[in-house]
């Protein structure tokens, strides 16, 4: 059965940093494109980035330059790499797969004081 599990959410104060990441079971990663979206209190749930199987990324404009979204076929894993944050990136982030099946991650917290 197909699965993504997402991790490393947290608590984090303005300016810092956290790491996401998305581990892949039944889906194989490296043949797959990959999303990362998330959802703020309220809000609709919107597009983060992508990462296409050859590696190429797309960023919405209120993330680029501050995340970057990568992968280890490896260990079948996408990660998303959030540095510089702000208040307005608090959301539950959810990984998913873009190609073929849509799977959806159950979501991670992400909180970001002021």
């Amino acid at each position: 059965q197909a699965q993504l599990v997402e991790s490393g959410g947290g608590l984090v104060q303005a300016g810092g940093s956290l790491r996401l990441s998305c581990a892949a079971s039944g889906i194989i990663v490296g043949i797959n494109t990959m999303g990362w979206y998330r959802q703020p209190p309220g809000k609709q749930r919107e597009l983060v980035a992508t990462i296409a199987s050859l590696g190429r990324t797309n960023y919405a404009d209120s993330v680029k330059g501050r995340f970057t979204i990568s992968k280890d076929n490896a260990k079948n894993t996408v990660y998303l790499q959030m540095n510089s944050l702000k208040p307005e990136d608090t959301a539950v982030y959810y990984c998913k797969t873009e190609t073929g099946v849509r799977y959806w991650g159950q979501g991670t917290q992400v909180t970001v004081s002021s």
